[in-house]
């Protein structure tokens, strides 16, 4: 297919981009207590203007160091010790081609109260102790006292337009800024604007989306000032053009400000309408912003009390909020940018021909490859490695922003390890690897870029693995886009697929391999004592190896597999019950998935016993026993549906580790765990092969 529209150049003020290819702005958690650009951070942006995108905004980057940090890895234009590093940041992206705006922001009530007033202190300490001191005290000892403080909301308040709710996922308390205070933060995002022009940058995006501070003032949810900042729609949208004004007093005319507007906070979604604002009065805010001469309005939706209708789960369908963009584009006459969850090229271009936006903007599919544009461009589409949506890249820079680690990929273990080059020492050296899941296939691909000759023995007809059960729950059928891209990737980079073939060590023996790689894979678990007639496991149900209609099914154990499985039970037509030996449902999962899930089963009907432990089963049913009150309960039943983890299948590794010179056992059948954890179990293997 041929790309005429997003390979096209393209304007945005003065500046012109090569492609109407744009990676939206995310925070990855690459950076330093003072918000300098590290060296990582510059691997990681210039690897993506290196794969062909046109224009790169940075992640959110602060203003104000004292209520305005949102991370100990964030960016920052703060202050003017931020220029130099941003300056390079810039030389490094312009000599690929690409251009680079600077998205500034401040979190308002979505910060957590640890991080109030504390980034000035860590960047004094970090500068006067030792190398690392300080950062192994802070998130070794400070940190977890942080949270317990914050926790009982003994720390600072977070800064919101008015007092009001706690941010749904910040869950911190929050105090109404002064006047004074409104007036500060105006002037700091002038000044910022003029370090940005100073580095060398080539514009601004202006963060007024995603619930953060400037889209507070511009909804009555979060704004119920009585001042000229609050009240009518003018007046909230005041906060947000003094701003402009302060930024064009200091940046000039010809220096480009793009706004990213949530245009639709989508309250509607959860069941709680009448909150906040629609698209009706969101496509007004864009008329205004226009009138007020800025130079794009990057559209988006939601915020956080609304997560995933602006960061989305794999369930939701590719380009299903194209509609916000168009209904702006109608109404402003200034170029727009938006996401719409866009994950090919061909949607791409669809998208850009039927007049929805003027540049494409990609998130998540830069983290999961950053040469997407470029294999676009070559017409090497099927090389993609696209983005599953799994929010994986999200959970683990939040997990890892308190003990000093950035955000990873599912699908891409070189994400941070941008300036890190694989050794192409493999020599033609053989290798025989077992299995073709996520890890099996990863370390195919990438022991084939080394040069090695890999030969991969697959038992089953198609590649995959668990993957194969993955993407069988509804609206789930991203997650085998994983192994179909690897697949794709492992066999142009060399390595050789044999399917329908078990692996024994006289098949192994047949390769003469210096090199063994187990990557088996786990089996579900299902204890010997529940032998019984009408009990499967999920696996049954998800390879369909057992259908069941109409009929009553409990699934025992609540994680997000025993849930999904759940979910295509009732779509079935079955009466599923749930129950959980913890006492909470999903234990560790992470709550956007939950915030997806729960509503449907909830409104199939579902009933979740909690705290109850499976003790036996029945022909007619299954018997559990409270964990608290040891008081057991029998529930009827036509089937139980054991979702209770799974085991490594790692038989044969045990049969070969001592048969060759060099066997390594990785994924699932070293240690099961999820997507990530097989990836980058492969990863850590094939860069300790010498």
């Amino acid at each position: 297919m041929e790309y005429k529209m997003l390979f096209s150049k393209f304007k945005i003020g003065n500046v012109e981009l090569k492609n109407r290819i744009v990676m939206s702005p995310m925070l990855m958690g690459f950076g330093q207590f003072n918000g300098n650009a590290t060296e990582k951070m510059m691997d990681y942006y210039e690897e993506r203007a290196k794969g062909g995108t046109g224009l790169i905004i940075t992640e959110i980057t602060r203003v104000d160091d004292l209520t305005g940090a949102s991370s100990f890895g964030q960016l920052s234009m703060s202050k003017d010790r931020n220029i130099p590093s941003v300056s390079e940041l810039a030389k490094r992206v312009h000599k690929h081609g690409a251009k680079i705006f600077v998205q500034l922001h401040h979190p308002g009530r979505q910060n957590v109260s640890l991080m109030i007033n504390t980034v000035p202190i860590s960047v004094f300490f970090d500068k006067i102790m030792p190398k690392n001191t300080y950062s192994r005290l802070l998130y070794g000892s400070v940190v977890p006292l942080g949270k317990k403080l914050a926790e009982k909301d003994l720390l600072f308040k977070t800064v919101s337009p008015s007092k009001c709710r706690k941010s749904k996922f910040a869950q911190s308390k929050n105090r109404a800024l002064s006047v004074s205070e409104i007036h500060k933060i105006i002037e700091e995002f002038g000044d910022a604007a003029l370090r940005i022009k100073k580095s060398g940058c080539d514009g601004v995006e202006l963060h007024a989306s995603h619930g953060y501070l400037i889209q507070q003032f511009l909804s009555p949810e979060t704004n119920s000032r009585a001042d000229k900042y609050g009240g009518s729609l003018e007046n909230r949208m005041r906060f947000l053009f003094e701003i402009i004004e302060e930024v064009r007093k200091k940046c000039g005319s010809d220096f480009p400000i793009a706004v990213r507007l949530t245009v639709d906070e989508m309250y509607d979604r959860i069941g709680e309408n009448g909150r906040g604002y629609g698209l009706s009065e969101g496509v007004e805010m864009a008329k205004m912003l226009e009138k007020k001469g800025i130079d794009a309005i990057d559209v988006s939706s939601g915020g956080y009390d609304t997560f995933n209708y602006w960061l989305e789960p794999t369930t939701f369908e590719c380009g299903w909020r194209k509609n916000l963009a168009r209904e702006v584009k109608k109404a402003v006459n200034i170029p727009v940018i938006a996401a719409n969850l866009i994950r090919s090229p061909e949607q791409a271009e669809k998208q850009l021909e039927e007049g929805i936006q003027d540049l494409v903007s990609l998130g998540r599919p830069h983290i999961a490859d950053p040469h997407w544009a470029n294999k676009a461009f070559e017409h090497r589409e099927d090389e993609i490695n696209r983005c599953i949506c799994c929010l994986y890249c999200f959970e683990s820079m939040m997990n890892g922003a308190y003990v000093g680690d950035n955000g990873h990929c599912s699908v891409n273990p070189f994400v941070g390890r941008e300036g890190i080059a694989l050794s192409k020492n493999g020599a033609s050296r053989k290798v025989v690897i077992v299995g073709a899941g996520a890890a099996g296939l990863m370390a195919a691909k990438l022991l084939a870029m080394r040069k090695f000759r890999v030969t991969v023995i697959e038992k089953s007809k198609d590649a995959g693995g668990q993957l194969n059960l993955a993407d069988k729950p509804p609206h789930k059928e991203k997650m085998l886009w994983c192994a179909e891209d690897l697949l794709v990737n492992a066999e142009k980079a060399g390595a050789e697929i044999i399917y329908g073939v078990t692996a024994s060590k006289q098949v192994i023996d047949s390769y003469s391999p210096e090199i063994v790689i187990i990557a088996a894979g786990a089996q579900a678990v299902f204890p010997k004592r529940f032998n019984a007639e009408n009990a499967v496991t999920v696996t049954e149900i998800l390879n369909g190896s057992v259908i069941v209609e109409n009929k009553r099914v409990c699934v025992i154990g609540s994680g997000m597999t025993g849930l999904e499985t759940a979910e295509l039970l009732c779509e079935r037509e079955n009466s599923v019950s749930v129950i959980e030996m913890a006492d909470e449902i999903a234990p560790g999962a992470w709550f956007q998935h939950l915030d997806d899930i729960m509503p449907k089963l909830k409104k199939y009907g579902v009933k979740f016993y909690k705290g109850e432990k499976l003790v036996d089963i029945k022909k007619d049913g299954i018997i559990t026993e409270n964990t608290k009150t040891g008081e057991k309960t029998e529930l009827k039943c036509d089937l139980a549906v054991l979702s209770l983890g799974v085991k490594p299948n790692d038989s044969l590794y045990e049969e070969l580790k001592n048969a060759y010179p060099h066997v390594y056992n990785i994924g699932d059948s070293s240690k099961a765990g999820r997507i990530h954890d097989a990836v980058e179990s492969a990863y850590q293997t094939v860069i300790s092969i010498k």
